[in-house]
């Protein structure tokens, strides 16, 4: 491969990513929206987020997989109560990370 033909890929695919997201920012910042739609799409983010958040816990490698030998669950466990009880992004990301670490290198299936 050319210089010239990576520079143009990365430029297309530079512009295919910022394409889908500057287009409907544009194009629909004139309007104004009702606040019943508004409503409703405030918990279009959390949900997604919450999808796939359980997906990749329950379904780690693309079969359900709820038992013991799962480490996703056992790391959400603590990671879930930290995120209620302290409501802090930083200790729920730290409890995450450190339970995720701990049962990956001692009980790794």
């Amino acid at each position: 491969m050319s210089a010239t033909s990576i520079y143009l890929m990365i430029m297309g695919v530079s512009l295919v990513s910022l394409l889908p997201r500057i287009l409907p920012v544009a194009i629909l910042s004139r309007f104004e929206f009702p606040e019943a739609l508004k409503r409703w799409l405030s918990f279009v983010a959390p949900a997604v987020l919450g999808a796939l958040t359980a997906l990749s816990i329950i379904a780690p490698r693309g079969n359900i997989d709820i038992n013991t030998g799962n480490i996703y669950l056992w790391a959400f466990i603590p990671t879930f109560l930290v995120a209620i009880k302290s409501r802090s992004l930083f200790f729920t990301l730290l409890t995450g990370i450190l339970s995720m670490a701990f049962l990956y290198n001692y009980f790794s299936i």
